[in-house]
């Protein structure tokens, strides 16, 4: 044990030397290792005072507000965005969230949890993600989703649980416990006939809404129904924690019109800030590969690791940071802190279109793109990097198609994500991604590789008669109802044919990041040596138990699990003294 606590402290040491250097470089609010308030540097006055201070009002503050308010505390909500520009992670998602059939084995379910989460449940996995919160974490799962359609019912009625195919069961058949745990998710609206993925919601009445938009206006039913034991504060970002003298975390700094308010948590601070998307800093230190230019993310802007930083300030250890929930993505023209947005980009794998390396030649099957389980991982194989070479032959990779395709679907989303809630415009026939340059065009295969070849992010590297080949080669296929190469879908060989010709680049990236504090089950913020900071918690994305592998929904699923148990514990907390 004391060789663990002295490895675990040296890493500690190492993370706050090294982050010394580049904090001037992070785009963010909150700056890294902002300085730990002790005692001796409490307020003076408090500009406000409540029992509970929730950071981030998304769908992980939102439930952990909600759950705390009716298990009789006072709550704060200190949130980033304007209340009439609030656009959160879980509003612009696809609103999918698991709920277990209830007469599901329990301790399949447990089992299942487990294995998605840590894995060392799984016979041929080397070690778990998190062993040692893992068993715990996944009785807590086990125990509250297959109640979240109930929990959210009993905040708005009218809120449906729509079937969405292909969600509706466990994506990793081949884990423990996914037979017998009867697995289920259901996909969030209030119309009775759900909109479609590229139908947006964003800005339609209550009844009309589904997907993210349709799971938040729950949410914020549910919040409205607390009345007076919740308050919002907007444009008002957390930036320190204060300790007392115990090591209690007793409140937080707060910046609001330019200037710093105070805001006293008499039993606990709960960090729900999401990830670090646009913390270019923390995305080149914590993501594979080229972290600014190789990656794109198509959730809300406002995710720049400030809970991360303001965690990390009081000693809080980090797990697993560099995880995200990605595949390949357009990276999309629109920045961001310097960095580009991405858009969730459906038509990859479908008919008519291939993916290519920068060198011109197909590497995986299209459809592991798109489809469960591998969607969430092919970033994987786009940050590949070439040990002979020294660089990323995958980065970015490009989708290659045809006037077919392109006049048959919308390559991205249209009516979630950052196109549905007006961050990129994009359009159903995607002529304005060819207007605009973003999308290559050309009459031949030829001439689009020479196109691509000159693009600089391709740096020369294209080989138009590799392109030609692939393509024919593939077309080949089509004819064969068979790939040969990589065991595509025969459903999705449809040739490459019809010109023009086009390619869109890729990168990796999808809704957010999953790794950050460290964190027990009771999403206790730990130290790097294993020990909870006093009344400090965190719950979502800025911490996600699903370490090891993402069903999709995964992220909505957290917030309600484990917003609601630390709803209910921080609300029981004895309260803390200055």
């Amino acid at each position: 044990m004391k060789e663990r606590r002295n490895t675990m402290t040296n890493r500690r040491n190492f993370l706050k030397g090294a982050f010394g250097g580049t904090a001037a470089a992070v785009a963010a609010p909150a700056a890294l290792f902002a300085g730990e308030a002790s005692a001796s540097e409490l307020p003076e006055k408090w500009d406000m005072t409540t029992d509970v201070v929730v950071c981030g009002y998304g769908g992980a503050g939102a439930t952990t507000a909600i759950v705390a308010a009716q298990n009789g505390a006072k709550v704060i909500v200190l949130e980033k965005n304007p209340e009439n520009a609030h656009i959160s992670n879980t509003r612009m998602s696809g609103g999918i969230f698991h709920c277990p059939f209830k007469d599901g084995d329990k301790k399949a379910l447990q089992d299942y949890a487990q294995a998605m989460f840590s894995g060392e449940n799984i016979p041929w996995k080397e070690e778990g993600e998190m062993p040692e919160y893992s068993v715990e974490c996944a009785k807590l799962w086990a125990e509250l989703s297959p109640t979240n359609l109930d929990f959210l019912q009993s905040l708005d009625p009218e809120f449906i649980g729509g079937s969405q195919p292909g969600f509706n069961k466990a994506s990793f058949g081949n884990f423990p416990g996914a037979k017998e745990c009867k697995y289920n998710a259901y996909r969030a609206t209030y119309s009775k006939r759900m909109k479609n993925f590229n139908q947006p919601s964003y800005h339609s009445p209550k009844l009309e809404t589904s997907s993210g938009e349709a799971f938040w206006r729950c949410l914020e039913e549910g919040v409205k129904k607390q009345g007076d034991k919740i308050q919002v504060v907007w444009e008002t970002p957390a930036t320190k924690l204060f300790k007392n003298a115990k090591g209690e975390i007793i409140g937080v700094a707060a910046t609001q019109k330019g200037k710093t308010i105070y805001v006293r948590a008499k039993k606990a601070v709960v960090l729900c800030t999401g990830g670090y998307e646009y913390n270019k800093a923390m995305r080149q230190a914590f993501l594979e590969g080229p972290g600014v230019n190789g990656w794109a993310f198509y959730g809300t802007t406002s995710n720049t690791g400030d809970g991360i930083a303001m965690g990390m300030a009081v000693g809080a250890g980090l797990q697993k940071v560099g995880k995200a929930a990605a595949r390949v993505i357009v990276p999309t023209q629109v920045k961001f802190n310097g960095m580009r947005l991405g858009s969730i980009t459906p038509s990859v794998g479908s008919p008519n279109s291939i993916v290519v390396d920068n060198f011109g030649k197909r590497y995986e099957a299209e459809t592991k793109v798109t489809d469960n389980p591998s969607r969430y991982f092919f970033y994987k194989a786009a940050v590949e990097f070439d040990i002979s070479t020294l660089a990323y032959p995958r980065t970015p990779s490009w989708m290659i198609f045809d006037e077919t395709l392109r006049t048959r679907m919308p390559l991205v989303g249209l009516g979630i994500s950052v196109v549905g809630y007006d961050m990129v415009k994009w359009d159903a026939k995607n002529e304005e991604p060819i207007k605009s340059g973003l999308v290559l065009k050309a009459d031949t295969i030829e001439e689009l590789a020479e196109k691509i070849k000159n693009h600089p992010e391709n740096k020369s590297r294209m080989v138009p008669a590799n392109l030609v080949d692939t393509v024919a080669r593939f077309n080949k296929f089509c004819d064969e109802k068979k790939d040969e190469d990589f065991g595509r879908r025969a459903a999705t060989l449809g040739k490459v044919e019809t010109g023009p010709f086009y390619a869109m680049p890729l990168v990796a990236g999808g809704p957010n990041t999953k790794g950050g504090l460290l964190a027990d089950a009771d999403r206790r913020v730990l130290t790097w040596e294993g020990d909870p900071i006093p009344n400090l918690y965190c719950v979502g994305e800025i911490a996600s138990v699903l370490k090891f592998v993402y069903q999709g929904g995964g992220n909505l699923t957290e917030c309600l699990v484990y917003g609601r148990n630390t709803g209910k514990l921080v609300a029981k907390l004895p309260d803390t003294t200055v």
